[in-house]
């Protein structure tokens, strides 16, 4: 890069018209690395009340509890592009989905068949 060139983007760049051009949007910053973890947490930390609810000795709601967790798992998993997606991308993303369905699908159907305890 020459000398006039350098120059010259400096200068636009003190005008406002950016490394883009002038009437172009200078890319936006990118957003932080932790928030694509976002939907990871959100997904765990509903997967751990489902579990404290079982440990409360709640077999019918923990599963469902958890079962929402997979639920939730799977929607965040189809709606956000790959690149906010996060710890949730572990394969592709419908083998993804088919597989929290799956398991969303058999624990509620373990909540449902669980004996109720009787105290």
């Amino acid at each position: 890069m020459s000398r006039n060139s350098v120059e010259a983007a400096v200068a636009a760049e003190e005008q406002g018209q950016g490394p883009t051009g002038p009437g172009e949007d200078a890319p936006s910053p990118e957003a932080p690395g932790w928030l694509a973890q976002v939907p990871y947490f959100l997904v765990l930390a509903t997967m751990a009340a489902g579990i404290v609810v079982v440990a409360a000795a709640y077999f019918k709601r923990g599963p469902a509890i958890i079962a929402g967790a997979l639920l939730l798992a799977a929607l965040l998993r189809y709606v956000l592009p790959e690149d906010r997606v996060g710890m949730l991308a572990v394969r592709g993303r419908w083998f993804d989905i088919a597989t929290a369905l799956g398991l969303a699908a058999a624990l509620v159907v373990l909540a449902w068949v669980a004996p109720a305890l009787s105290s």
